[in-house]
């Protein structure tokens, strides 16, 4: 593993980057100064960059975009356009990769919830569901995305339009993930 890969290994696990003594136990040097100069050889590669303060950030990468703060959906505000820190949307969105999928929305019935036709949704595989919960369920042998419900007896699937009726299993249903989020492009 590189010098580059421990540093970033320790940022994504710590959420900060390593001071310049963690840094020299993470690659194994003996000095601050040898840490110096692999920094400012990092800062010249565009990987690393430092800020006002001196303070070693990483540099912004394909992955992340730049999160500016808050933008007021209600009375207009004044707003302070500054960069607070970066983004990184697979991260955001994706925490478990290896158990996460993306599906395309066919249909209206989740409408109300704020999922419409053509829309992605981000699901996490996972055999059991919570009251409430958006699942991807098989139920008598077809696919759906529902609110999963249960009153302690029974369960069933409810959907988000008043002009869908819930579904109560027949003979079977198993819950296959749990919605985790909704991309849509304008």
């Amino acid at each position: 593993m590189s010098h580059q890969d421990k540093i970033f290994e320790f940022y994504n696990r710590n959420k900060r980057m390593p001071s310049y003594a963690e840094i020299m136990e993470l690659v194994g040097f003996k000095s601050k100064n040898a840490v110096s100069k692999l920094v400012h050889k990092l800062i010249d590669a565009g990987i690393l960059e430092k800020d006002a303060q001196g303070k070693i950030l990483p540099a912004m990468s394909a992955g992340e975009i730049p999160l500016l703060g808050l933008v007021e959906a209600g009375i207009p505000s004044t707003a302070d356009s500054q960069v607070l820190d970066t983004l990184s949307i697979e991260e955001y969105l994706v925490p478990k990769k290896e158990k996460t999928f993306i599906l395309e929305v066919k249909g209206d019935s989740m409408i109300e919830a704020h999922i419409d036709e053509g829309d992605l949704v981000i699901a996490e595989r996972s055999q059991t569901a919570k009251d409430g919960d958006i699942v991807i369920a098989e139920v008598d042998d077809g696919w759906t995305l529902k609110y999963f419900k249960t009153d302690g007896k029974k369960v069933w699937l409810e959907p988000a339009n008043k002009n869908y009726k819930p579904i109560y299993p027949e003979y079977d249903m198993r819950i296959a993930a749990i919605v985790k989020g909704v991309i849509r492009k304008y």
